[in-house]
C-alpha cells in the first residue's frame, strides 16, 4: 500500500447530516476515506443515506466517480453516539446550525472527545472559530473549513484559522482538502463572512438595490449573471479576467474602470478607492502568476474554454 493509499484511508468524522454534512461525506468517501455521519437526531441520519446514494448515482451517471456508487457508500457509517463518531478519526468536521451557542456546545464536546492529534474544523458560513472555541484546551487545533453547497460540485474550501489555531492544524486541513479534491484558500485573519459570503453579499446587496430602484427585474438580474460574469468567473476570477480583457492588464483595467467603479461604490455610501499601492500589489501578483509573454496565450486558453462551455449550453438548454 503507498503513503496515497494510506493518507486517503484516515477516519473523518462528520457532525451534522443535513446538506452540507451530506456532501462532505460524498467528498471524503469519493477521496478513499471511512467517514462515520453522526446526527443528534439519528432519523437525519438515516435519510442522509439515502440521498447521498441518490447523488453518486447522479455523479457516476455524469462520469464523476471513478468507481461505483456502492462502493464509495460502502464507506459512509452512520453513528448514533458521538463519542463512537470521533473515535479514530483524524479530522472532524462539525456542520450543524448556524449559531454560536449550539456551535460552542458542539466543540466543547468534540474537544473532550477527539483524540488530541484531530483537527476539529467548522463549516460555519459566517460565524468566525474564535467565537465558540476560545475557552477550549484543545482551541489550537480548531479551525473554520467553510465549503460551498453541493461541496462535492463546488470545491472551494475556505481554510479561516483563529488568532490561536497552530499552523499544524492548518497546513493538515489544506493538505486533506486538495487531496479530497477540494480547492482550499486560507483566509490570513478572521472576518466575519470569510471570502467567500462577503463577494457572493456584494452582488446581492446591488442585486437587491438595481431592483428596489426600479432598474430591472429578479429574472433579468439572473439572466445578466448566468450569460454574463458567471460564463467567465467559471474559469477566470475577477483579477485574472481584468488582466486578460486588457494587454495591459491590471494597470489598464484599473485605469479606464476603476473611476467609474468608485462614482458607483459612492452611490451606495462605500468609499473604498483603488489606490497605486493597491492597484500595483495586484499587478504584481497577475505578474508573477502570468508572465506578460504568456498573456496572449492564456487569453486563447480562455476562450477555447468558454467555447466549450457555449457547446455544451447549446446542447444542454435546461
Amino acid at each position: 500500500m503507498s503513503d496515497g493509499d494510506l493518507e486517503a484511508r484516515r477516519p473523518i468524522a462528520l457532525i451534522g447530516s443535513g446538506t452540507i454534512g451530506r456532501g462532505w461525506a460524498v467528498v471524503f468517501a469519493r477521496a478513499g476515506h471511512p467517514v462515520a455521519l453522526h446526527d443528534r437526531d439519528p432519523r437525519v441520519t438515516e435519510e442522509a443515506i439515502g440521498l447521498i446514494e441518490e447523488s453518486l448515482s447522479d455523479l457516476a451517471t455524469f462520469g464523476l466517480l471513478e468507481e461505483e456508487p456502492g462502493s464509495v457508500l460502502a464507506r459512509i457509517r452512520p453513528v448514533r453516539d458521538l463519542d463512537e463518531t470521533v473515535a479514530g478519526a483524524v479530522h472532524v468536521q462539525e456542520s450543524v446550525a448556524e449559531t454560536v451557542e449550539v456551535k460552542r456546545a458542539v466543540f466543547a464536546e468534540l474537544d473532550r472527545l477527539s483524540a488530541p492529534e484531530a483537527v476539529l474544523a467548522s463549516s460555519s458560513s459566517a460565524i468566525v472559530a474564535s467565537r465558540f472555541t476560545e475557552d477550549l484546551p484543545g482551541r489550537g487545533r480548531c479551525l473554520i473549513a467553510h465549503p460551498a453547497a453541493p461541496p462535492f460540485l463546488v470545491p472551494i474550501v475556505e481554510i479561516v484559522p483563529a488568532p490561536w489555531t497552530a499552523p499544524d492544524a492548518v497546513e493538515a486541513t489544506r493538505a486533506l482538502m486538495e487531496a479530497a479534491g477540494q480547492t482550499p484558500i486560507l483566509v490570513q485573519r478572521e472576518i466575519e463572512g470569510f471570502v467567500f459570503n462577503r463577494l457572493q453579499g456584494a452582488l446581492l446587496r446591488e442585486a437587491y438595490c438595481l431592483i428596489r430602484d426600479g432598474y430591472v427585474t429578479a429574472e433579468d438580474i439572473d439572466r445578466a449573471v448566468v450569460a454574463g460574469p458567471g460564463r467567465r468567473w467559471a474559469f477566470t476570477g475577477p483579477f485574472e479576467n481584468a488582466d486578460l480583457n486588457y494587454r495591459g492588464g491590471v494597470r489598464e483595467h484599473a485605469g479606464r474602470m476603476g473611476a467609474a467603479y468608485a462614482r458607483m461604490g459612492a452611490e451606495r455610501g462605500q468609499d473604498d478607492p483603488w489606490t497605486e499601492d493597491l492597484v500595483a500589489g495586484v499587478e504584481a501578483e497577475r505578474h508573477a502568476l502570468l508572465p506578460r509573454e504568456d498573456w496572449a496565450e492564456r487569453v486563447a486558453w480562455r476562450d477555447r474554454r468558454l467555447m466549450a462551455l457555449a457547446a455544451l449550453c447549446r446542447r444542454d438548454p435546461d
